[in-house]
């Protein structure tokens, strides 16, 4: 009886605040191209990276969305290379040189405003946390179906990070990468379970 009245509280609470809601981490996904570049651009490769969600939240009634990235996790995909080169790969992303993981471990996005462009289409403006810097970014977002995708732009140098260049520069990766989203937030079924423990 008592996880009843627990479950029905946090209904209401949830109704009363906005319904916000947990991000689903299981569900949604963060991918980033890097992009590559220079004179001998055709050695090189492109690369696509997983960043999952450690933790969030969406607001859909005031329109706020927040999530943190733990950038110790993100993994290089690049189903093309092999393991050892795929591995080269993910470490020189996540050491001094790129990301510095283990120093700045934390990715974090807030919302400060959304504005509805048409039906089901938004422009979200926020703050990116990343490399120790926090800058403003702006991303076009479509509603459909409980998922919130999209997709935007960032260049590392405006976030403290020289993009990676050998062998004289004829071989780099580019200054913008390309950052495609699908948030989904978790079901309210799933809040009333969890305050029923």
């Amino acid at each position: 009886m008592m996880r009843l009245h627990i479950a029905i509280v946090l209904l209401l609470l949830g109704t009363a605040l906005g319904q916000i809601r947990p991000i689903d981490t299981e569900r949604s996904a963060i991918t980033v191209h890097v992009f590559k570049s220079g004179l001998f651009s055709g050695f090189a490769d492109n690369h696509e990276i997983r960043a999952p969600i450690a933790s969030g939240s969406l607001d859909e009634n005031g329109k706020r969305v927040e999530f943190v990235i733990d950038s110790r996790k993100l993994v290089v995909l690049d189903p093309n290379l092999s393991s050892d080169k795929r591995q080269q790969v993910q470490d020189r992303m996540l050491g001094p040189e790129v990301l510095d993981s283990s120093q700045f471990h934390e990715i974090r996005f807030t919302t400060n405003s959304v504005r509805l462009e048409s039906s089901g289409r938004f422009m979200v403006e926020g703050r990116l946390f990343l490399h120790g810097t926090t800058r403003p970014i702006s991303l076009h977002v479509a509603h459909s179906d409980q998922h919130y995708r999209g997709e935007t732009a960032l260049k590392q140098r405006d976030f403290g990070i020289t993009p990676i260049s050998i062998a004289g520069g004829t071989v780099k990766v580019k200054d913008e990468l390309k950052i495609e989203f699908d948030i989904v937030a978790a079901p309210a079924s799933e809040l009333s379970r969890d305050g029923g423990r």
